[in-house]
């Protein structure tokens, strides 16, 4: 191997991406045909977050050497990041032709299988490899998750614990049982979580994951400094990892502030696609899109599906960048399109969504909260969708969003005055959408919702054009798959639980609050 690509290898190792990519770059860009490079790029690419870049290199070293099967697995990663499972699907059976028993590509599989609802031949795929691989600690890890979604909650508990007692790869482990939110650490568990992170070999991705669970096991004892001081550090080490460039957001705002209008949408009105089926659920992560969710899920009329990525990827594909430098053309380029290609777009969508749909209920939900920035974009593409925006106090979110640790993405969250600079602007948008398109999104705030659930779900139904069905507020009853970090919460009845859970915390939020700026104003503390 070039020394190049071993020097790379060792930053990976380190968990040093941008260090191995520094070096990969100009190797690649020198030695076009390197599939060894090319991979090794497309790998830190998904590492960094860059998957479209990943997806391309990827798939050019499959192109290059077909047979590559390592490069071609983690293609199928990359295209499972992207949300492509269908895509990842078919590499993964190209692989699985050649070897059907191997424990990786099997498990890949399954996972592809849990993100399009699939639950039923996801789990028997993560059997048969623990039956031949009893000691697979990812199988056991993605099993554990696919067991929580269907509410399997022992066994899941059974499979995270069985991956801690690997001893391997522990973190991601601990931090499964603490994102449950209804597990609590034993001392023992609590005393090996320091141990690992007082060695000076503890893996990176480990040492973020075990920051985050201890954080959680000490909020949970009343111990709040102990706690604070270990999702501060989880945020510092993670955020390193997982940039977030508040500059760009601001930007990339206020060109959307710019070219929406009330007479933009006066002119398209009538157009787009006109079916009603998307029902979409926006806001920040943690404003309780996922109590919604269960909400409208539990009616007769409405299938849950997941956080679809669908729409950011229009979003993208309307942006036009083939480089991270090019400058992006959305919104703009939207005042070109005509009324058949706004039909089209919004066809499109309906299309690639369908393969979550598993029942034959007319209406669905799509709970990606980053569209609130697409609300615009939804609308003249599907006029006639539901947009529900989930609301919570400002500190709760916030808080609530710096504590949790994310799969990918979500970079915004990893600081208080990255978050409540993205709080801000999410209210500032969503003003714009009020002014422009007044009564085209409906406002769940959290609070009012636990405070007179019925009423507020009715009005939710009403908007919907839904009738009021009592299965919306047993919501808890419903044995729907859920894969989000609410998933045991929303099986339980509504409850105060969720709110205030900052105040014990207030003494070291005072950057949240600065950063927030005069969105508390609307939200007193107090209140």
């Amino acid at each position: 191997m070039p020394t190049p690509l071993l020097h790379a290898a060792r930053h990976i190792a380190a968990g040093e991406f941008a260090k191995a990519e520094a070096l990969l770059r100009p190797f690649v860009h020198d030695n076009p045909a390197d599939v060894n490079g090319i991979r090794m790029l497309g790998e830190v690419g998904m590492a960094l977050g860059a998957l479209r870049d990943a997806d391309r290199l990827l798939a050019r070293a499959v192109e290059l050497a077909p047979d590559y099967d390592a490069a071609r697995y983690a293609w199928a990663n990359a295209l499972y990041k992207r949300h492509r499972y269908a895509d990842a699907l078919a590499q993964l059976d190209l692989l699985l032709a050649k070897e059907p028993d191997n424990a990786a590509w099997l498990t890949l599989k399954a996972a592809n299988l849990v993100e399009i609802n699939e639950h039923a031949d996801a789990l028997p795929i993560f059997e048969r490899i623990l039956q031949m691989h009893p000691d697979h600690r990812q199988a056991h890890l993605s099993y554990g998750h696919a067991l929580r979604a269907v509410g399997r909650v022992e066994g899941c508990v059974t499979a995270y614990e069985k991956c801690i007692a690997l001893d391997s790869g522990a973190g991601e482990a601990y931090w499964s049982l603490a994102n449950l939110k209804t597990y609590r650490f034993s001392d023992e568990q609590i005393a090996h979580i320091e141990g690992l992170l007082q060695n000076k070999k503890c893996p990176f991705r480990d040492y973020y994951h075990l920051l985050f669970s201890l954080g959680k096991a000490r909020e949970d004892r009343k111990e709040y400094r102990e706690a604070m001081a270990a999702y501060v550090k989880g945020n510092q080490v993670r955020g390193r990892n997982v940039p977030w460039d508040g500059r760009a957001f601001h930007e990339e705002c206020q060109r959307l502030r710019s070219f929406f209008s009330e007479q933009l949408f006066a002119q398209r009105e009538g157009q787009g696609c006109q079916a009603r089926d998307p029902i979409f659920v926006v806001g920040l992560p943690r404003a309780g899109s996922t109590l919604i969710e269960q909400i409208l899920a539990s009616h007769s009329q409405v299938e849950g599906t997941a956080e679809l990525a669908d729409m950011m990827a229009l979003a993208r594909k309307i942006a036009g960048k083939q480089r991270r430098d090019d400058k992006s053309q959305y919104p703009e380029a939207l005042g070109a399109m005509d009324a058949e290609q706004l039909a089209s777009m919004g066809q499109g969508y309906l299309d690639s969504t369908a393969v979550q749909r598993v029942t034959d209920a007319p209406y669905f939900i799509d709970k990606m909260p980053n569209n609130f920035v697409h609300v615009g974009l939804i609308h003249l593409i599907l006029p006639n969708a539901r947009i529900i925006d989930a609301r919570r106090h400002p500190m709760d979110c916030c808080f609530s969003g710096f504590k949790q640790l994310f799969a990918s993405g979500q970079g915004f969250t990893y600081g208080q005055q990255r978050i409540g600079q993205y709080y801000r602007e999410y209210v500032e948008l969503m003003d714009l959408w009020d002014a422009v398109l007044p009564g085209r999104v409906h406002r769940v705030q959290y609070e009012e919702m636990v405070a007179d659930t019925e009423g507020q779900v009715r009005r939710l139904l009403d908007y919907c054009g839904l009738p009021f069905e009592e299965a919306c507020l047993n919501f808890h009853d419903n044995t729907r798959t859920v894969r989000t970090a609410s998933s045991e919460q929303v099986r339980q009845p509504i409850n105060r639980s969720g709110m205030d859970r900052w105040r014990p915390f207030e003494q070291w939020l005072d950057p949240l609050k600065e950063s927030l700026g005069p969105v508390l104003e609307r939200y007193p503390l107090d209140s």
